[in-house]
């Protein structure tokens, strides 16, 4: 079985040491406690440099402690991009909190399950309904906006948490159960931002035109994280809009832009698509980018897109080369400190590194299913499939998993499957992903129908499900039919629909 090239790719051989001292609230203060008057984020509101955004951090970390958080406790953040969700996520972790950053298109029983499973102490929330709504299923939560309008208190014991103090907990969905808790140390997250930081030749210089949500990974764990511990800057955006995207691009002097392949296949269709040219990096991730779509943009604007793969549990594992050929259909090279295997038998993904996490909140069986025991360390199995080739880069040809991923979102088929079977015209329902150019994959559902029911629109069953579910979790299509495939233990068999 071929083997993908070592992680020394990305570093032309030299060693990977994580930033002084090992966490990442010690790295970012390191940074940011230079050049103060450097711009760092812009919102709506302008611009705010490095020694503002530090002070800030520190008031907000003080008024969480004076509310009575102490180290180890949760807190659900979400909002809309701002500067103020920036500073609560950083002052949080400073105050040795965990993060849980949390999806702001939940809807009320998605809701319920984080604040049953995490367990919060406060939750910073920016967006209409959510105080009520949360306070509704915990009482005792402590709910403010991310500003934390509470009365000043000396923060005291900032940045002092160990490498392995619990940081962030990401909730992330599989093929059983409800989603579970991904938790990440601070040095895992140190380490995977550290990796990226030296594998795309990120540094202070760079403007990043960040538009995809702080509540995803990919957002806020590679975009914000990033900017941070490089001591660049980047230009906040509330949702994606191609033409404030080159808006931005002209103003601000962007350099680098992080989107998935929906972003990307709009701005390829974009007036202006041979502007991003202007950009020294364009980075896709969350779902697999067309070859056809890079080789469009290559064509049309003069980019070469980087493709790179990474997951809640990870962050980032794997990424194309910057210096090198960026392969379109792989995801390149192990980043550093990661190792990477197939598995012999089934081809899954398989990898291990300072990055990746210990476990999931509070399911041990969960942890025992998703780790490989080894004497040199346990392998994380990431139910993704791949494939190696001759000149080591990995490329993801599946996965084991029946995760759907729309848009850069994960999708649980089950989540789906409960809320449409709710509608009185549908006898069966099962949800599978299909391929989509824009959106990666798109949600579809087969469904049987009652006896003597009429087939409703697409649009009103998006209408009948968007009290439960969030938009992303809608499905696109409607297919009928008259049984669901299924297997000798009455189990629908979702490849086959896949395939139909």
């Amino acid at each position: 079985m071929l083997s993908p090239r070592s992680w020394t790719a990305h570093t032309d051989g030299q060693p990977f040491v994580l930033p002084e001292p090992g966490t990442l609230v010690g790295a970012w203060v390191a940074t940011l406690s230079q050049n103060p008057d450097q711009p760092l984020l812009h919102d709506a509101t302008g611009w705010v440099n490095r020694g503002e955004f530090l002070a800030r951090t520190e008031r907000v970390a003080g008024r969480l402690q004076g509310m009575g958080l102490k180290p180890g406790d949760r807190v659900v953040i979400s909002g809309p991009s701002t500067v103020d969700l920036a500073v609560a996520h950083v002052a949080a972790l400073r105050a040795a909190l965990v993060v849980v950053p949390t999806n702001g298109s939940y809807q009320e029983p998605e809701l319920a399950h984080v604040v049953a499973d995490a367990c919060p102490r406060a939750a910073l929330v920016d967006h209409p309904g959510w105080e009520n709504t949360l306070k509704s299923l915990d009482p005792t939560l402590l709910v403010c906006p991310t500003s934390v309008p509470w009365p000043d208190h000396p923060p005291q014991n900032l940045d002092a948490v160990a490498p392995d103090s619990p940081a962030f907990i990401g909730y992330t969905s599989g093929t059983t159960g409800r989603p579970k808790g991904a938790v990440l140390s601070q040095a895992n997250l140190l380490a995977s931002v550290a990796a990226v930081q030296v594998a795309w030749q990120w540094t202070a210089q760079d403007r990043l035109l960040l538009c995809l949500p702080m509540f995803h990974m990919h957002g806020l764990g590679v975009g914000l994280h990033g900017t941070l511990l490089t001591g660049g800057s980047a230009v906040l955006q509330q949702g994606f809009d191609p033409d404030e995207i080159f808006s931005a691009l002209d103003h601000h002097q962007g350099t680098m832009f992080f989107g998935v392949p929906t972003m990307y296949h709009r701005l390829a269709s974009h007036s202006r698509v041979a502007d991003l040219a202007q950009l020294r990096l364009c980075v896709s991730g969350s779902a697999p980018l067309a070859a056809a779509l890079n080789q469009r943009l290559a064509t049309e604007a003069g980019v070469t897109v980087l493709e790179r793969y990474g997951m809640t549990e990870t962050v980032m594992l794997v990424s194309n080369p910057f210096d090198q050929e960026r392969r379109p259909g792989a995801v390149g090279f192990p980043l550093p400190g990661v190792d990477l295997r197939l598995d012999e038998a089934s081809n899954e993904i398989l990898v291990r590194g300072p990055n990746v996490f210990d476990g999931y909140w509070e399911r041990p069986e969960a942890n025992q299913e998703a780790f490989v025991a080894d004497p040199d360390g346990d392998w994380f199995r990431t139910g993704d499939l791949g494939a190696i080739d001759q000149d080591g880069y990995v490329a993801i040809i599946g996965r084991a998993k029946e995760l759907i991923i729309s848009g850069g979102f994960n999708v649980y088929p089950s989540e789906v499957d409960d809320a449409l079977a709710e509608h009185p015209a549908f006898a069966e329902v099962a949800v599978a992903g299909a391929p989509s150019e824009e959106w990666g994959e798109e949600v579809v559902a087969w469904v049987v129908l009652a006896d003597e029911a009429t087939a409703p629109s697409i649009d009103e069953v998006r209408a009948f499900a968007r009290e439960t579910l969030a938009a992303y979790k809608l499905p696109r299509r409607i297919q009928v039919v008259k049984a669901l495939p299924r297997n000798a233990l009455g189990k629908v068999m979702r490849h086959e629909l896949r395939e139909d």
